[in-house]
């Protein structure tokens, strides 16, 4: 969630070398022997860029194949946990969405609804006009709003980490960070990533159920899909065990710091999710599959537009509601990645939700070099799992 992209904005820009056109995915494809060794070697070799624990999870026509690298505690020397708990950061969107289009789907709200018609008074200032922005904008990154992330201390030095990683924030207050500055362009006119939306999407749900985003979450996606060890914490800033620590590297060549411990409500709907590996993958299988909207809503889930953005870096990229399409060799598939100080994830899934792959990285690298091959590593991975190995 972190930048102006969100960090894992960039994540998908910096994985432009991997993008070549091609045909669908191959349905006949059958897992083998070697998707063990394949994906060890992917977290092996992440973890020798420098991600300090890396798991890692893949599956393919129900099969399941998990892997692990490096150590969960740099101080211990302790093992990654191989399905341990790990913050998802932006991925939180997705979810917030598909609550977003459940609500739309029962009649309760329409995607063509301003967000002055539900929250009167709360976009307004400095040129941003809440009348002028629907629902869709909000899910689809088309509102033009500030992205907030740029303006939070917290986020941008380890001595802000330090001085505010237990501090409280509420969304309306986040909101109201982002109303100190002027849009970045007209509703509807264009693409750019913000957080700001996702808050407002929450905020959205809250006003329209009488309970919050992290609420509706658990009762219409968690308890359903039965992902008990997926949760909105809250303000708890510990992650439930089994975890490995999260170590961001603030400057280029700088040390690793210790950032697992945070207060996770400056997130809120735009990133405050915790999952494992295998929850994550179960969730994204069972949207493909249906098993979470109805067809019209899923049809507008993956309705896209051009992330206006992201093309200098990865041509062709699209944005649905909450979820991006990544053309790659065999075609696309759907991620939506993320990351807080310190963590990130990175996903793919095919449109069947046959395949499926989850890495989580437990180091976020300030040097671009490093972090490009990281990138690189990452989605050759996911590229693989999707489409069946190169010969």
């Amino acid at each position: 969630m972190r930048g102006h992209l969100g960090r894992w904005g960039l994540t998908v820009a910096l994985a432009a070398t991997l993008v070549v056109t091609g045909n669908a995915v191959p349905a006949t494809a059958k897992p083998t022997g070697d998707d063990r060794r394949r994906l060890q070697a992917a977290v092996d070799d992440l973890h020798d860029l420098g991600i300090t624990g890396v798991q890692g999870l893949t599956r393919v026509d129900d099969t399941t194949t998990r892997a692990r690298a490096g150590v969960g505690d740099l101080r211990r020397g302790t093992p990654v946990p191989l399905d341990g708990h790990f913050r998802m950061g932006s991925n939180t969107k997705t979810f917030v969405s598909v609550v977003v289009l459940q609500l739309v789907g029962e009649g309760k709200l329409s995607l063509d609804d301003t967000v002055e018609r539900w929250l009167p008074g709360v976009v307004a200032g400095n040129g941003n006009d809440g009348r002028r922005i629907t629902v869709r904008h909000l899910l689809q990154h088309t509102s033009g709003l500030f992205n907030y992330t740029n303006d939070i201390a917290v986020l941008n030095s380890y001595e802000a980490y330090l001085a505010h990683r237990f501090d409280h924030h509420e969304a309306a207050d986040l909101v109201a960070v982002a109303m100190k500055h002027e849009p970045g362009f007209a509703p509807g006119t264009r693409w750019d990533y913000s957080n700001t939306n996702y808050l407002l999407a929450g905020m959205l749900i809250e006003k329209v159920t009488g309970r919050s985003w992290a609420t509706e979450v658990r009762n219409r996606i968690l308890q359903p899909l039965g992902l008990h060890r997926t949760s909105a914490p809250g303000d708890r800033p510990f992650l439930p065990a089994p975890h490995a620590k999260g170590y961001q590297q603030w400057t280029p060549g700088g040390a690793l710091t210790d950032t697992t411990l945070l207060n996770p409500t400056v997130a809120d709907a735009a990133g405050n999710m915790v999952t494992t590996p295998s929850d994550l993958a179960r969730f994204w299988q069972a949207l493909q599959r249906g098993q979470l909207l109805k067809p019209r809503q899923m049809a507008q889930l993956q309705d896209t537009v051009l992330a206006d953005t992201f093309q200098d870096f990865i041509a062709g990229a699209r944005y649905g509601l909450g979820i991006m399409y990544i053309p790659n060799r065999c075609g696309g598939y759907w991620s939506h990645g993320g990351d807080v100080p310190g963590t990130s994830t990175a996903n793919g899934v095919s449109g069947d939700g046959r395949r499926v792959a989850v890495l989580s990285l437990t180091t976020q690298l300030a040097d671009d070099e490093a972090a490009l091959a990281v990138y690189e590593r990452t989605f050759r991975l996911v590229d693989d799992v999707i489409c069946g190995p190169e010969r």
